[in-house]
């Protein structure tokens, strides 16, 4: 029997040219001439129709492939740039049988297909709009801490560490557990806070209280751990009642806007993103405050490269706008900057963002051991998609190098 062909196609053969192709998507040749400006790895589009394009990079790299359901995705690339294709993955307009493989390739020094992919102008003033009004004021911030947090412990404790720690671990080897690695990083902070046993430390943003723990439990410090999420807040409050440490821990429901006194120290770990750049000299100022003289402080924060921030800031992605509202990346030089103006000295700087690739892919694969479970609690299938696409897409872009993590030291002068 002879084979039915697509035009100027054999059956099986992969296609690395538009050439005589006809009836092809709208748009896809728009979004076909910028995938050639592929630098590494090879990517292969498989259309509705059953057509393969391959796009090959000037250097090996990651090997990935797209298969199209939708061929209005395109149009959507075109029109809304990154957030058009992530968008259309939440509603199963593409697949791919290796989401991380696919994240990695996208991420590996191939800037052109996130850069040059750009939403229309009209499409990005309506997403930097709905970003403005979830700005941090203190109504607001509570509400954009509640979208994420307090999907519920239970949810949390499924595919996180027994630690329950949610930001960046310290990998040494790679080989450690991830619950070793986590408490790596708590000793990191404690040591470069400079603070001994007996000292009173603040954290502004405590989660479910793993610092705390650590920090009272096997370094005698005492601690005020701060949270604006409910959920969080009684989980810590139980946490350190069962481990009898309320007479070292206090747990409080406040914004760091609202806290006063002095502290030995204090420690910051991921809560920075939530603070909004607008807001950034009055973080500094509040910590600048909370210090007692000669005290530091030890903030862990997201970094996007100078390089890049302008960019980053003037667009809406797909975290601000799915999992993170309000949320704003920083970057090395303009943090800097704000910190000092605040009177806060800059004492060290320590970046490990390979560490928090590692800690994404570890929590991404605990995340699909556990679906059933988590299907089990009501989400639903586009809720996996969408922790599937922000926890590969992360991993990413920090083994990508375009995101980095570090701990910032500053010391009240």
């Amino acid at each position: 029997m002879a084979d039915i062909a697509f035009p100027s196609r054999r059956v099986g053969e992969i296609l690395t040219s538009l050439d005589g192709q006809t009836d092809l998507p709208r748009y896809f040749a728009a979004a076909y001439a910028i995938g050639q400006k592929l630098n590494k790895g090879r990517l292969d589009v498989h259309l509705p129709d059953g057509r393969v394009f391959r796009l090959q990079g000037k250097h090996p790299g990651y090997v990935a492939e797209i298969h199209v359901h939708d061929p209005d995705l395109f149009g959507r690339m075109i029109r809304e740039g990154d957030l058009g294709f992530s968008d259309a993955y939440l509603e199963g307009g593409w697949t791919t049988p290796d989401l991380q493989a696919l994240m990695d390739l996208l991420a590996d020094d191939n800037p052109a297909l996130y850069d040059e992919v750009l939403p229309m102008k009209a499409i990005r003033f309506v997403e930097r709009f709905r970003h403005w009004l979830r700005r941090n004021h203190k109504t607001q911030a509570r509400k954009n801490i509640a979208h994420h947090y307090d999907l519920g412990n239970e949810f949390y404790s499924l595919w996180l560490d027994d630690s329950m720690t949610y930001s960046s671990a310290l990998f040494t080897t790679g080989q450690e557990s991830l619950e070793a690695a986590q408490e790596a990083k708590y000793a990191a902070m404690v040591d470069r806070m400079n603070v001994k046993p007996g000292d009173h430390v603040l954290e502004i943003g405590c989660g479910w209280g793993g610092f705390a723990e650590y920090a009272a439990a096997k370094r005698g410090l005492r601690v005020t751990g701060l949270t604006i999420s409910q959920a969080q807040h009684d989980y810590a409050v139980d946490r350190m009642a069962r481990l009898g440490l309320s007479g070292q821990v206090e747990i409080r429901m406040q914004d760091y806007r609202d806290t006063r006194g002095e502290f030995d120290g204090i420690a910051s770990i991921e809560m920075f993103e939530a603070v909004g750049q607008r807001y950034w000299p009055t973080y500094f100022n509040a910590v600048r405050d909370r210090l007692r003289p000669g005290a530091q402080a030890v903030i862990q924060i997201i970094m996007v490269g100078d390089a890049r921030f302008d960019l980053y800031r003037r667009n809406v992605d797909f975290i601000q706008k799915h999992i993170f509202p309000g949320g704003m990346l920083g970057a090395p030089t303009p943090v800097r900057r704000v910190a000092e103006n605040a009177g806060l000295r800059f004492v060290d700087t320590h970046d490990f963002g390979q560490s928090y690739s590692e800690t994404l892919r570890r929590w991404h694969d605990s995340f699909a051991e556990r679906w059933d479970e988590i299907s089990g609690m009501g989400y639903d299938d586009r809720f996996k998609r969408m922790w599937d696409y922000y926890l590969t897409s992360c991993a990413a872009a920090f083994r990508g190098g375009s995101c980095d993590v570090t701990q910032l030291v500053l010391q009240r002068a």
